[in-house]
């Protein structure tokens, strides 16, 4: 038996999380995948899958594998489409969603020169702050920041993003400058007022271990433009992404607090669906975001210039 058929299917299940639903999606009867899976455990000596009449979940082995052989699968994939690139056009219709503020600044300024340079490619972003469920809505790719929860979604790392403690140089002038984390209990603290942001508060390292801090002041908000704006305008001390601030703290607009104790950097990902030969659209647009990211005159200058 094909050992790359029996790879893709255990992917297909995992991903689908039923033997009957990788089947349909195959057009195959749910006996040949399960044929496939046992053969793979076989060949591997271990359990990758554990199976009942109501549900599929992954043994910790399966876990690790499953990782791999999705990594394994893309690289496949783009090797497939890079060697066909030079005498296909890319075509058809893109799919993207990303967080609403990151989206804004940073992924629809990129929209144009991309379509410029592929202009069979249409394409549709979707601005939300909500996880959006890209397999069951539709969508061929999302940009993510931060760090992602497990799923058996397909991932690439665009660009370091770091969060940062900043504040305006009329704020310090009034109030001082924190110089270790604990001082911020002391200081006006712009917080971000949804439930299901900075859950943990902010983070620092300290003494090689990383802490989670929730200071507090007289304004928080649900919206981070906002906070953005309060910040600027030195009513208190904000934890923001780099992505949000670094062309302002380049400026000399915001300064930067605590930098020695700076948590380590999440990331920027490209995520999407587990595919056997990913569409050369959709891998033309991540490799295009991710060399607009991979450049530090871009984030230097708050996002795309002309």
């Amino acid at each position: 038996m094909d050992r790359l058929k029996q790879i893709e299917s255990f992917v297909a299940v995992a991903a689908k999380g039923s033997l009957t639903a990788a089947a349909q999606a195959e057009g195959v009867a749910p006996a040949v995948m399960g044929r496939r899976i046992d053969g793979l455990e076989e060949r591997l000596g271990v359990k990758l899958l554990l199976r009942t009449t109501r549900r599929i979940s992954l043994t910790h082995e399966g876990s690790a594998y499953l990782e791999d052989c999705q990594r394994i699968l893309a690289e496949l994939a783009n090797a497939e489409a890079s060697v066909s690139a030079g005498g296909v056009k890319a075509s058809g219709h893109l799919r993207v969603t990303a967080p609403a503020g990151f989206g804004r600044r940073h992924v629809a300024p990129l929209v144009p020169a991309f379509r410029a340079a592929h202009p069979d490619v249409s394409l549709s972003l979707n601005l939300s702050d909500r996880v959006v469920d890209i397999v069951n809505e539709g969508f061929d790719c999302a940009i993510r920041v931060g760090v992602l929860p497990d799923s058996s979604l397909v991932s690439v790392r665009l660009a370091d993003n770091r969060r940062l403690c900043v504040a305006s140089p009329d704020y310090l002038q009034r109030r001082g400058t924190p110089l270790e984390p604990a001082e911020l209990m002391r200081h006006d603290c712009l917080m971000l007022s949804s439930d299901a942001s900075q859950s943990r508060g902010w983070s620092f390292t300290v003494d090689g271990e990383v802490v989670h801090l929730r200071p507090s002041g007289p304004l928080d908000c649900s919206d981070g433009q906002v906070l953005h704006a309060w910040c600027l305008g030195g009513q208190g001390i904000a934890w923001r992404s780099t992505w949000e601030v670094e062309s302002e703290v380049a400026a000399g607009r915001l300064v930067v607090l605590l930098e020695g104790y700076a948590a380590p950097p999440n990331g920027i990902y490209a995520v999407f669906p587990q595919r056997r030969h990913l569409p050369l659209r959709v891998r033309l647009w991540i490799d295009y975001v991710k060399h607009s990211y991979g450049d530090p005159r871009y984030w230097a200058g708050g996002g795309l210039r002309g």
